[in-house]
């Protein structure tokens, strides 16, 4: 019998709230499946399991509060005895862990809740709810016991119910909890590690003129956008400097064992999450640009997984589109680095021997002294440098 417990969404977490079930005792579950929607100080986030099996029990009710590592259900395994006791001790803590993931299984078509049952909604579509105008009492769920979900949420808009209204901003509460969750988790990360900085100023007319000619014949929507290119850059730098791919837990360094990039996102409401884009090593540009895509909207839409809170081995932190030249960022424990970029600005550049103007910007590295020192991070510094001048080498033929 395994324990699914209450898993850790961020180094500023120490509790969150189980709003929603998607299963019940009895039903098989798949790894990578969603199975709950646990709500944070930084939102409502699907939570997946990691074991295959049949759920045996479900230990907390829709909520309850519950703190980090506690167990929220059992798991029966493959060839296990229904109403055998689940293991008392505790597992050891391991690094944050980048499993395979396995597409949920189709949902059955549940039963619909009993009359005068408390009403089950998610976050994201209570949410969307209150958007539209929409009274959810009145919506038919199509989720577990009857839940209701987003998508139901948009079924009804679409057949044109609900009139769109301005978007419900953020209660103060909620915005204060925001605030000093992120505090919690910059002053932890001032106080337990010994940054150090770097910075290289490069010119990326280069890469300007690459992505230029890879757009020109596309259409709109269908354009690449700079921030892949960077994002694709600090990958394959990483891949050469993996020292800064990672977190430093127990002590002791733990390599990440994907490159997964955290992506850090403005909330509209305030505040920030940085959810990890995965295998930034690997994907084509499209794919690329549809996953950024992906991960902001279902960022801003209460809709990100609890996988993709974990995975990160490094953040990414880009503050061009505001205007900022450069910028020293604070690493997001357990990570060891975080990089940062400013806007691309016109400044005088020296080019075989004549002072032309040209296209640059500022990247940054903030990391952990006790993984790395500062001889690595200019190496990987210069990596980047070089993919970015060289931008044929980002997706080479």
């Amino acid at each position: 019998m395994s324990e699914f417990r209450m898993p850790s969404l961020g180094a500023d977490m120490e509790s969150g709230t189980l709003v929603e079930w998607n299963i019940r005792p009895g039903d098989r579950v798949e790894r990578g499946q969603v199975v709950a929607v646990v709500e944070t100080q930084k939102g409502a986030i699907d939570v997946e399991i990691w074991e295959a099996g049949t759920v045996e029990r479900l230990v907390v009710e829709e909520g309850d509060k519950v703190p980090v590592g506690e167990v929220l259900a059992l798991v029966r395994g493959e060839g296990e005895d229904a109403g055998r006791e689940a293991p008392a001790a505790r597992p050891t803590p391991e690094a944050p862990g980048t499993p395979d993931i396995a597409p949920p299984p189709a949902r059955a078509t549940p039963e619909a809740p009993a009359a005068g049952e408390r009403l089950r909604i998610s976050p994201a579509a209570r949410k969307r709810a209150a958007e539209l105008g929409l009274d959810p009492a009145g919506v038919s769920g199509s989720g577990a016991g009857g839940s209701i979900t987003l998508d139901d949420i948009e079924r009804v808009a679409e057949a044109g119910e609900p009139a769109p209204s301005a978007r419900a901003a953020p209660t103060a509460d909620a915005h204060a909890a925001m605030r000093q969750a992120i505090a919690a988790a910059m002053a932890r990360s001032k106080r337990e590690i010994p940054h150090y900085y770097l910075g290289h100023t490069l010119c990326v007319e280069p890469a300007l003129a690459w992505l230029e000619a890879y757009n020109v014949e596309r259409p709109v929507a269908e354009r690449l956008i700079f921030p892949v290119l960077q994002l694709r850059a600090v990958a394959l730098a990483l891949r050469q400097v993996p020292e800064l791919n990672g977190w430093y837990l127990d002590g002791k360094f733990h390599a990440a064992r994907g490159v997964h990039l955290g992506v850090a996102i403005a909330l509209r409401g305030g505040g920030l999450v940085a959810p990890a884009l995965r295998d930034a090593d690997r994907l084509s540009p499209d794919a690329m640009m549809s996953a950024l895509r992906d991960l902001l909207t279902r960022a801003r839409q209460d809709r990100l997984r609890s996988s993709e809170l974990t995975a990160a081995g490094l953040t990414i932190t880009n503050l061009g589109d505001l205007g900022v030249e450069s910028m020293q960022g604070v690493i997001y424990p357990a990570q060891v680095a975080l990089v940062g970029f400013g806007c691309i600005v016109e400044r005088p550049w020296v080019r075989d021997g004549q002072v032309v103007a040209a296209r640059c910007l500022h990247a940054s590295l903030a990391a952990d002294h006790r993984v790395t020192d500062g001889a690595i991070g200019a190496r990987f510094l210069n990596q980047l440098t070089d993919y970015l001048q060289e931008p044929e080498r980002l997706w080479p033929t």
